[in-house]
């Protein structure tokens, strides 16, 4: 079964807006960013914490630490993968009393992102735990919301979103995919 391109949901420019206002938005809920840090879920997750951070810098004249995560023995389907693809966790703060980001391109289920919560208590017990998303796009299994949200994009289960980023697309966008008829 394929999947056939529906709607671009979010363009360059509207991706742009969407991570400078959360930007602001989490300096904005933190009274500042000097206890903050981010943690981007890889690998579209970390080159938005990345953003993120560029951004936040500009306007508050503070370089917020920034980590990548890689959830893939976390997860809770690990033994149905038998060749996870591996990347590597850089968490170059300390993430003990800090109000840490975690940062994700889509919110779907909510399982990536509890494995994300397992992933930095490894290293500390942060003050907060609070999540960024370009995209939530509904459908959970688990109690998790997105404490920031670039837009959400009411979807069916059927179809899939992927966000497309400059670092690793060639592109900015936000795309909804829809599963072509059955194989035959």
């Amino acid at each position: 079964m394929g999947y056939r391109m529906k709607a671009e949901v979010m363009d360059a420019t509207a991706i742009d807006r969407a991570l400078t206002r959360i930007a602001h938005e989490i300096a904005e809920a933190n009274r500042g960013v000097d206890n903050v840090a981010l943690a981007g879920v890889v690998t579209r997750g970390a080159s938005m914490a990345q953003r993120l951070a560029e951004r936040i810098e500009r306007f508050e004249g503070v370089a917020v630490p920034v980590g990548s995560l890689d959830i893939s023995f976390y997860r809770d389907d690990v033994a149905t993968h038998l060749n996870p693809e591996v990347h590597r966790t850089d968490i170059p703060f300390d993430v003990e009393g800090r109000d840490v980001v975690l940062v994700d391109d889509v919110l779907y289920t909510g399982r990536t992102i509890r494995a994300a919560m397992d992933a930095i208590m490894d290293y500390g017990r942060p003050a907060t735990i609070q999540l960024a998303v370009l995209v939530d796009r509904g459908h959970r299994e688990l109690p998790i919301r997105a404490d920031y949200v670039g837009k959400n994009v009411p979807t069916a289960r059927r179809e899939r979103v992927r966000v497309l980023l400059t670092e690793h697309d060639d592109r900015d966008g936000a795309v909804i995919y829809e599963q072509d008829g059955e194989d035959e």
